[in-house]
């Protein structure tokens, strides 16, 4: 692969990795959790500590393919950084979604909210992407890089709660 194909999804990677462990984080935690509770490996014993790690966990889980989906189609089809940024908010969040489920539900309420925003930026940037490349294709019009400038000036505003 070439340097310049690499450098065009290397922030991208970068993101998915961090995710990658993050995930190892959570699964550690559940682990944990099960074996703390009744010390026979993966059973559910029932407690509440248990569900709430292993619920946290499931939730994210759940989430997780479609953060990889609009993450990457934003960082190709758009511009690199600001969803690299944006990726890396929302695992931020992700993971302040986590740790406050552990504890009362209502905690993990604004973790969850700020996730759904930063996906809708990451989809909405797919979109714009995807429709650049077909002003281009029907009608020679590039906007490739008003739409470069809007977003990077908007990305920052996704730290505003």
């Amino acid at each position: 692969m070439d340097q310049e194909t690499v450098g065009s999804v290397v922030l991208l990677a970068i993101v998915t990795l961090i995710s990658v462990v993050q995930n190892a984080f959570f699964a550690s935690k559940v682990e944990h959790e099960s074996k703390h509770c009744n010390g026979k490996g993966f059973q559910r014993p029932g407690s509440s500590a248990f569900d709430r790690v292993y619920t946290a966990n499931q939730n994210c889980g759940h989430a997780y393919p479609t953060f990889l989906a609009v993450l990457w189609c934003a960082g190709l089809l758009c511009s690199q950084a600001p969803a690299a940024f944006a990726g890396l908010m929302y695992l931020f969040v992700r993971q302040k979604y986590f740790v406050g489920y552990l504890g009362e539900r209502t905690q993990s309420t604004p973790g969850y909210l700020f996730g759904k925003r930063i996906i809708l930026f990451l989809f909405l940037m797919s979109v714009a992407g995807i429709l650049n490349y077909y002003l281009v294709f029907f009608f020679g019009s590039d906007f490739e890089m008003h739409i470069k400038t809007i977003t990077s000036a908007i990305s920052p505003l996704l730290l505003i709660p």
